[in-house]
């Protein structure tokens, strides 16, 4: 019986998990709706935002965790409207970097998310940021563990 039980409560801290996450996502989502942009746009202005006002294509397509079409086209709507540009740094490899109009638009959606989460963690004890940020680091290497071995 104990391993039907934690069996049980295995799978109700998966679906608690899932949904938060979920609702995570869904939050962000209504942030980027919020803010008059596109998920991709959002997600691409927050890993510049994090990283400066430059940041390599192949990094935001790693941490955005968006396809590389996705981050592409993305991309492309930004040129033109001037809110980044690309610079070649070696043979293939390019940095994505903010205009003059793209960092004042930058400070208008990506920045104001970060202060959010900022505001957020700062209405936390220290112990339960790091524990919050321990523990869900300690998740992620489990889980790309696991997924090596699919």
């Amino acid at each position: 019986m104990a391993g039907k039980n934690q069996k049980g409560e295995g799978l109700s801290s998966v679906k608690r998990l899932n949904h938060l996450i979920g609702e995570i996502e869904a939050a962000y989502h209504e942030s980027s709706l919020r803010l008059g942009i596109a998920d991709s746009v959002s997600k691409i202005l927050y890993t510049i935002c994090i990283t400066g006002d430059r940041c390599p294509l192949s990094e935001i397509c790693r941490q955005t965790g968006l396809s590389k079409q996705t981050v592409n086209s993305a991309l492309r709507r930004m040129e033109t409207d001037h809110i980044v540009f690309l610079e070649a740094v070696d043979g293939k490899a390019k940095d994505v970097c903010l205009t003059e109009y793209g960092m004042e638009f930058t400070r208008r959606t990506a920045q104001q998310l970060i202060l959010i989460e900022n505001r957020i963690f700062a209405s936390w004890d220290a112990s339960e940021v790091q524990q919050y940020l321990d523990l869900t680091e300690r998740f992620l290497k489990n889980l790309k563990e696991q997924v090596c071995r699919l």
